[in-house]
């Protein structure tokens, strides 16, 4: 019997649409994977059986009438507990938020992806208010890695990139306001994109402001580019959301590499210490793309670390998402969280406005570079994942997660789109992710670089220890 958990959404609704097999298989399927994967990595902080078999059902009938809602019906998804999803609590990770409540409302992605009739299996798990980049929290504990659970599966959509490492549904939402699908999805060996800013509209507007992105977390970048085409459309509860894009992002898979001028950055300009097997796999990837025709130099963006800058947009964010909470309340947060609220409170409007300066140099300085190359290639990080349960890795002297991440949150205080791409592993089997940043509205190009390296079999790794 064919092993539904191992497919993609493409290839799942491909199946639909010949009757190999029905969304209620495929539905139940994912759902025992995510309930036997539970335990070990604690992927998922709900799931929603009940309400999924009753989609898959729905969905069914559509399909055996010939009469499919959209392009992912039937399909099972997750989504992440930042995330409105109706009819579900959406607690983010934090003991503070109540869950009792009315629970009325998705938001634009999850709307979007119900009108195509997709099937959701629960919320996953998120560290409180997705405020680092691994996924612990004092509500839902640690999620741990697909290949070691002794390690971290990255965050802060951990749960998200974990649930679609083990075939626990091929498509999930997860939210990245400093790399928090692209981190995750290294670590994991997953493919995840950081749409341009606005592409995918967010409701309610993140406290962390525009440098949160939803995005797509998922098995290829072909799935990416079927799930983008279906949330990244506007909606009018988020007044920064794009107008319709210019045409379907799965059609312009199809274009290749050949010509594209790609700049190959393998450490920023000597700023970034990359370990020494990511930098090979990574290396490995990038001659790839040379041979499959893409024009390839090494060369750096022109910037200094804009981390300074960063903290003072992220922790004014955690400092307005609390804001609301009393003393008592307080005492429930994350340790860390707690920390970077109350540096976050003293941040006066004339330093956050010095940082917005830096961003939008930042910004120029991107746009500019993105004027003599179509692609920026770096690894997503510098390292591959390490021990759970900890901000940063021990004996790194980091002293916050951005230590350890400078590949990411640049591009989220430039808006601009960016993917990581599984491209091998590690000695331990531990996997590499590369990133393929391109010019804001260029989410085309992204993705079709990101596919050309699937197709020539230089994407992907082997499935994970507790995987298909």
């Amino acid at each position: 019997m064919q092993d539904l958990t191992g497919l993609t959404a493409v290839q799942l609704v491909e199946g639909y649409r010949k009757g190999e097999f029905s969304p209620v298989e495929a539905t139940r399927a994912a759902l025992d994977r995510a309930a036997g994967i539970q335990p070990e990595v604690n992927a998922f902080v709900r799931l929603t059986w009940e309400e999924a078999l009753a989609q898959a059902g729905a969905s069914a009938d559509r399909w055996r009438r010939g009469e499919p809602s959209g392009a992912l019906d039937g399909v099972p998804v997750t989504v992440k507990d930042i995330l409105l999803m109706r009819g579900t609590p959406t607690l983010k990770g934090s003991r503070t938020v109540a869950e009792h409540g009315r629970w009325d409302e998705d938001a634009p992605s999850v709307a979007r992806l119900r009108e195509s009739g997709a099937v959701f299996l629960g919320k996953t798990t998120t560290p409180e208010f997705g405020w680092k980049g691994v996924t612990d929290s004092p509500l839902s504990g640690v999620t741990r890695n697909p290949y070691d659970p002794t390690r971290t599966a990255g965050g802060s959509s951990g749960g998200a990139a974990a649930a679609v490492a083990l075939g626990a549904g091929p498509l999930a939402l997860g939210t990245d306001g400093g790399g928090s699908v692209r981190i995750p999805a290294a670590f994991c060996g997953i493919f995840a994109l950081k749409p341009t800013y606005g592409r995918v509209p967010l409701y309610p507007a993140s406290a962390f402001g525009t440098l949160a992105h939803v995005g797509p977390m998922t098995r290829d970048a072909a799935d990416a580019a079927l799930l983008l085409d279906v949330i990244g459309v506007p909606d009018s509860r988020d007044w920064s959301a794009l107008g319709p894009a210019a045409g379907s992002f799965s059609a312009a898979l199809r274009g290749g590499v050949r010509g594209l001028r790609v700049a190959y950055s393998p450490s920023l300009g000597g700023q970034v210490a990359v370990q020494p097997a990511v930098a090979a796999a990574v290396r490995r990837a990038v001659e790839r793309l040379a041979g499959l025709g893409a024009y390839v130099t090494e060369a750096d963006p022109d910037f200094a670390d804009p981390v300074d800058a960063f903290h003072t947009l992220w922790f004014s964010g955690a400092a307005r998402v609390t804001q609301h909470l009393g003393p008592h309340q307080r005492e429930l947060l994350d340790p860390g969280l707690r920390e970077i609220r109350a540096r976050g409170g003293r941040t006066s409007a004339l330093d956050y406005l010095a940082a917005v300066d830096v961003r939008m140099e930042l910004g120029r300085r991107m746009g500019r570079f993105h004027d003599s190359y179509d692609l920026l290639v770096t690894p997503t990080l510098p390292l591959t994942a390490f021990e759970a349960g900890t901000e940063v890795p021990k004996g790194s002297g980091h002293q916050r997660w951005t230590g350890w991440t400078p590949f990411t949150y640049p591009f989220n205080m430039t808006q601009q789109p960016a993917a990581s791409v599984p491209v091998g592993t590690d000695a331990d089997g531990l996997p590499v992710g590369l990133q393929i940043v391109a010019a804001r509205h260029r989410d085309d190009l992204v993705l079709r670089a990101a596919h050309a390296l699937y197709e020539a079999g230089a994407a992907g790794v082997p499935a994970s220890r507790g995987g298909r």
